[in-house]
């Protein structure tokens, strides 16, 4: 779970399309019909790439400087920036419960007071993860 920047690749194609590709990460390309959503389809497929690899433990590769890269006339190469975190938040945001065990004195003063048990357990593993 980490923040990354991969180079992509962008050529415009005959039918105006965008196509991207991140020669680093084998199978990871897309499109959009313009420059805008080509951006934005990067960031998606890149990020969907990159948290399935955390997932698998997979290894992933160090990206190519972009001065490395090898570019076609017609296409140009830019950094796509992506936060797996911050796709984990947006897209795997379901509950989940879990049993829980306190003492009988702190449940009964929490629900006195009327403490939300489970906003309170996400904050403080949000804390305890340095996550914000």
């Amino acid at each position: 779970m980490a923040k990354y920047f991969y180079p992509a690749i962008f050529t415009e194609e005959k039918d105006g399309n965008i196509t991207v590709y991140f020669p680093d990460l084998e199978g990871c390309s897309t499109y959009g019909h313009d420059i805008i959503d080509a951006l934005a389809m990067a960031g998606d497929s890149l990020s969907l790439m990159l948290y399935d690899m955390e997932e698998d433990n997979d290894p992933i590769p160090e990206p190519t400087p972009l001065q490395d890269l090898k570019v076609k006339k017609g296409s140009f190469a830019s950094y796509i920036s992506v936060d797996t975190m911050e796709y984990r938040k947006k897209f795997h945001n379901r509950a989940v419960k879990k049993t829980l065990s306190v003492p009988e004195w702190l449940n009964e003063s929490a629900t006195a007071a009327g403490l939300n048990f489970s906003q309170i357990l996400q904050e403080g593993l949000k804390q305890a993860l340095n996550i914000a």
